[in-house]
């Protein structure tokens, strides 16, 4: 099912999946632009933890800062999957941004922190997993290159986006 764009939004989703509907996993697939030299077009991320510049966590109330991370079973089920389709993914950090275009050039900040990619949903869901005691995992393929100027054509992004799809559905089978 869709989740809409952004942290909002994905947070009401995983929000009632979680707790209206008895959904214990959501994996979470959708489009990245990266932040590291090491990533080109159409590479596959895992993000293992979410960075985020947005206040979605102060609903928590927390005394300190909250790192959101993907649930380790899910996280290795999906680099086992990667791994049999012969598909090397990047595991890291992913920068969860309120803003899709972002002219303030902070992204090169989050770049010297390791940050592979920028992406609007991730924080939020892990988030809300661990919120509720459930599992989450994005898995996104890179569709731009804010640095470079690269970035993959529409058509491009219907057709090539399938790896990432079809990892997802067989770590969902195998869980």
């Amino acid at each position: 099912m869709a989740s809409g764009m952004g942290m909002p939004s994905i947070g009401i989703y995983s929000y009632e999946l979680y707790n209206y509907y008895g959904v214990d996993n959501i994996i979470r697939v959708g489009s990245a632009g990266a932040l590291s030299d090491s990533l080109k077009l159409r590479d596959i991320i895992f993000a293992m933890g979410a960075c985020t510049n947005s206040s979605f966590g102060s609903q928590y109330s927390l005394p300190g800062v909250f790192a959101p991370v993907a649930d380790y079973g899910l996280l290795s089920a999906a680099v086992k999957c990667a791994e049999e389709e012969g598909i090397a993914p990047a595991v890291g950090s992913v920068l969860s941004s309120d803003t899709f275009y972002d002219d303030s050039g902070k992204l090169s900040e989050w770049r010297k922190m390791g940050v592979l990619a920028v992406e609007m949903e991730c924080a939020a869901l892990y988030m809300t997993a661990s919120r509720f005691g459930k599992r989450a995992l994005t898995i996104c393929t890179v569709s731009d290159c804010p640095f470079t100027g690269e970035e993959c054509t529409p058509e491009e992004r219907q057709k090539t986006f399938t790896q990432m799809i079809t990892i997802a559905l067989n770590t969902a089978v195998s869980i």
